[in-house]
């Protein structure tokens, strides 16, 4: 065989194959390859919306603990409002018993004092007729009388 009938022949089979690959297999793997990117850029994408989500996601949450935050020391100010209310309230009421008790107190003892009064009225009178009494035994002078008023008061 004949050198230039082999190369020839080997050019003309070379060119066949290279049309049999661009014909048949290389639309194939043109689509392979660019389905490949397709699905390459689609997961990228989907990673950058994943990445954007994880960033607002952390920015709501900071957003929610910040308001959580908030809501908190607005609760404390609320309960320590109504603990010094509670307080006020509890020294309001226990001033009025106060007041109360010492209205009832003075009641108390002026009704004693009425008492006290009403049995030393009690005991002047008795005095007064038993004083009466032994001046009208005894003999009418100044001076026994004198005496007599002196003893009872004395007494009083």
């Amino acid at each position: 065989m004949n050198l230039n009938v082999t190369m020839i022949a080997q050019a003309v089979t070379f060119f066949v194959f290279i049309w049999f690959c661009k014909v048949l297999v290389w639309p194939h793997l043109i689509r392979a390859i660019e389905a490949r990117q397709k699905q390459i850029a689609d997961g990228l994408a989907a990673a950058e919306q994943g990445k954007q989500s994880l960033e607002r996601a952390a920015k709501d949450a900071d957003a929610a603990v910040e308001q959580a935050r908030g809501r908190a020391s607005e609760i404390i100010i609320q309960a320590e409002k109504r603990a010094s209310q509670m307080i006020e309230e509890a020294k309001s009421s226990a001033k009025t018993e106060g007041e109360r008790l010492v209205a009832g107190a003075k009641a108390e003892i002026e009704q004693e004092v009425s008492r006290a009064k009403e049995a030393l009225r009690t005991q002047v009178a008795a005095l007064a007729v038993a004083g009466a009494e032994q001046i009208l035994k005894r003999e009418v002078d100044a001076k026994a009388h004198a005496d007599m008023l002196a003893a009872m008061q004395r007494q009083l």
